[in-house]
């Protein structure tokens, strides 16, 4: 099964500050991953070509890194995910768009736990994530991101099994 998996928003902010929030992933200093809402994102070194890491259950290497604009993680676990996530920000009509696209093949396992469970997981994660940028931008929200009952009865049993 292909997936393409796309979010972005919008920002009132230039394309270097959203674009430096990338720069902080896996850092003590991380403004962008929800931490404490999520597990925490983890790399063997600093951010690099090469790092290995991840999220919880979530396995990947840095694939390509262009500081301050972009970032592509090719998945390593779980078993079944084949291809790529990035982070990548864009200036439009005077606006800066933070994207994260999950571009992969679903395979074997995956044909089931991607739709049925990390799909929901993974969209409320990556709103969190933009919840967060903005207000590490100093942007005002008005409507944080919600999480669907599903998202925290799965989370519930994820962390009930030490998944999260």
């Amino acid at each position: 099964m292909r997936v393409h998996n796309l979010h972005e928003r919008e920002f009132t902010a230039p394309p270097a500050d959203v674009g430096a929030l990338i720069d902080t992933l896996a850092s003590s200093n991380d403004r962008l991953w929800p931490v404490g809402k999520w597990p925490p994102m983890r790399f063997d070194r600093p951010l690099a070509v090469g790092a290995v890491g991840g999220h919880g259950p979530v396995g990947y290497t840095v694939e390509e890194y262009h500081p301050g604009q972009s970032i592509r993680f090719r998945f390593t676990a779980p078993r079944g995910f084949d291809g790529t996530h990035r982070f990548e920000v864009e200036e439009r009509e005077g606006k800066t768009v933070l994207r994260h696209i999950i571009e992969m093949r679903a395979t074997g396992p995956a044909l089931l736990s991607w739709p049925l469970a990390i799909r929901s997981l993974h969209n409320a994660a990556i709103e969190d994530c933009f919840d967060r940028a903005a207000i590490s931008l100093g942007i005002d929200l008005p409507h944080p991101a919600r999480w669907s009952i599903y998202v925290r009865l799965l989370s519930a049993v994820m962390r009930i099994v030490h998944i999260h």
